[in-house]
This record gives C-alpha cells, sequence and structure tokens, in this order.
C-alpha cells in the first residue's frame, strides 16, 4: 500500500496540537483527522479516536505494524515541514513587501479651520 496524498488541513501556532491531516493511500483510501501532536518528547502523530466514556479514547483507524506507522509518521512529517516552510517564506515575503516607517509616505495634514 502506498501513500499517494498528504495533505495539512489545518495548522495550529497555539497550544500542543499543531496539526491534522488526511492521508490517502494508493489513490483509493482516505484517513482524515490524523492530529501532529507536540509532546513531552517532541511531536508524534495521534490516529483519529472516539471518546468513549470518561476521558477514555480508542483509535477508529490505525496501523497494525509499526512499519506502518513509522511510513506514515514520516510522509506527514516531511509535509508538515513542507508547509511550515512555505508559510515562513510568505511571512518573511510579505514583511520585506510592507513599507517601513521610512518608506512610507508621509501623512497629509488637513489644512486647520478657523472660527
Amino acid at each position: 500500500m502506498d501513500i499517494t496524498d498528504v495533505r495539512i488541513r489545518k495548522i495550529n501556532d497555539e497550544g500542543k496540537m499543531k496539526a491534522v491531516v488526511s492521508i490517502t493511500f494508493d489513490d483509493e483510501f482516505v484517513v482524515h483527522d490524523i492530529k501532529i501532536i507536540d509532546g513531552q518528547n517532541g511531536l508524534f502523530i495521534a490516529m483519529p479516536s472516539r471518546k468513549m466514556g470518561e476521558g477514555d479514547f480508542k483509535d477508529i483507524a490505525h496501523p497494525l505494524k509499526s512499519e506502518t506507522r513509522n511510513r506514515i509518521k514520516e510522509a506527514i512529517f516531511v509535509e508538515y515541514e513542507k508547509v511550515l516552510a512555505e508559510r515562513e517564506a510568505e511571512r518573511k515575503a510579505a514583511a520585506e513587501e510592507a513599507p517601513t516607517a521610512e518608506e512610507a509616505p508621509a501623512e497629509e495634514s488637513a489644512p486647520e479651520e478657523t472660527e
């Protein structure tokens, strides 16, 4: 089974959940709502899950082999880093395009009215 698409659907700059991802296998099967979480030991993926009671969660879909989980994780992290780099490049480009205080045109003051 090949990973044919990885889409970073939402990125959060705040909090522990950094992104929500969808991944497609063989252009035929998609898994939504995989989360990238910033944990104590760095980033990890959390498979889609459902709350089962008092704080317990159960995975809805998950790989059975650790090799498969690692392939999924690597594909997701490659795309996540790519999207983060693109966002950073866009921020830098926007910052460079924004006029500085010296470059901004001076506002003309309206003539004062006298009574």
